[in-house]
């Protein structure tokens, strides 16, 4: 290879002082966007092409490319594209990638108060109410997020996938029929503490082992959404599902926090705005999914799935045994002695 002049290098050098002044991922054109200047961003999710984060991610990515005239371009990344859900958390903080749709669930041991959301029976069972106190919670967007900044992330915002319900090798109907039942869960320690308190025998494990695991009986039942459970045909390893709508499967809009506070004035506004919009896209999305998937699962003859429903009394029962959990919560896991929760409550209450 010929060596570069010193001039040459000189001015490499000063270029790229210049680009690297602009923010991360950001390039210099002269062929697109008003200033001359193009934007290339990494959004990374844990979930795979079709399912709801990484169509959300896509969607984002295109509105963004539009409102730009061409100026921003975002690759998507789907689950296992940049690693386990661990290794993406660590990719958005160091900023190796720009944005990241992630689970609380993943995050739990890291920002503790994130647990928040495993709490069992805590948002009301209609998925609609539930949106709009995401939408709307000081308590998460401003006290959460606030807490999530303190480890380089910033949540722009909260949405749901979906109400969870169990599916298991055998009927769950009440809390006794968890016992010693071995329930795969995400890392959280609270989410471990939730089914403990039905008697289960919680087993952290990521989603990518599921399947085999449900298969073998490794574990015996999980929770998701069901349109999670039916794209990931864990119905086909499982004899019942419970429309249990025990919790909702929230998800976070993230963004690296240097790397957002770096954006110019305008290109934040963009951010934001998308952000906003993406609200109502994604409820809608995620209720054609579930609606979509609940009704395969229930006309699969080959692979013939239960439904479990709950009546009033029923879950009743199963909220008598997550309520403690709470205090749990506030004494065990809080690091604010459970400022977020109890205001939580308080806005769940006020929206009922």
């Amino acid at each position: 290879m010929r060596k570069k002049n010193g001039l040459a290098v000189l001015i490499l050098g000063l270029i790229s002082l210049v680009l690297a002044a602009c923010g991360g991922g950001e390039e210099s054109s002269g062929d697109n966007g008003g200033d001359g200047q193009t934007y290339n961003w990494k959004f990374v999710t844990e979930e795979v092409e079709g399912q709801v984060q990484y169509e959300y991610a896509q969607e984002f990515a295109k509105r963004m490319n539009e409102k730009s005239d061409g100026a921003v371009n975002i690759d998507v990344y789907e689950f296992g594209g940049l690693g386990s859900e661990t290794n993406q958390v660590e990719q958005l903080q160091s900023g190796t990638v720009e944005m990241a749709v992630m689970s609380p669930g993943f995050t739990g041991n890291m920002v503790k108060e994130g647990q928040i959301f495993a709490l069992q029976f805590l948002f009301p069972e209609s998925v609609e109410k539930t949106q709009n106190i995401l939408n709307d919670s000081e308590a998460l967007n401003t006290d959460l997020r606030e807490l999530y900044e303190e480890h380089s992330i910033s949540p722009l915002s909260f949405w749901s996938e979906g109400a969870m319900q169990w599916t298991a090798s055998k009927e769950i109907s009440e809390p006794a029929d968890f016992e010693n039942f071995k329930m795969r869960t995400q890392t959280s320690p609270l989410i471990l503490k939730s089914y403990e308190a039905y008697g289960a025998d919680p087993t952290p494990m990521s989603w990518s082992e599921l399947y085999t695991a449900l298969d073998r009986g490794t574990v015996e039942g999980q929770e998701n959404p069901i349109f999670f459970i039916g794209d990931a045909s864990f119905n086909e390893v499982q004899d019942y599902m419970t429309m249990s709508n025990h919790n909702n499967y929230v998800a976070m809009t993230t963004v690296n926090t240097d790397w957002y506070a770096g954006l110019d004035e305008e290109m934040k506004t963009m951010v934001d705005e998308t952000v906003t919009e993406m609200q109502d896209w994604v409820f809608e999305e995620q209720k054609k999914q579930n609606e979509e998937y609940l009704e395969t699962i229930k006309n699969d003859t080959e692979n013939p799935t239960e439904i479990v429903e709950l009546s009033d009394e029923q879950r009743e029962a199963f909220k008598e045994k997550a309520e403690p959990v709470r205090d749990f919560y506030r004494s065990e896991v809080s690091t604010v002695d459970g400022k977020v929760l109890d205001k939580l409550i308080e806005e769940i209450n006020a929206a009922e």
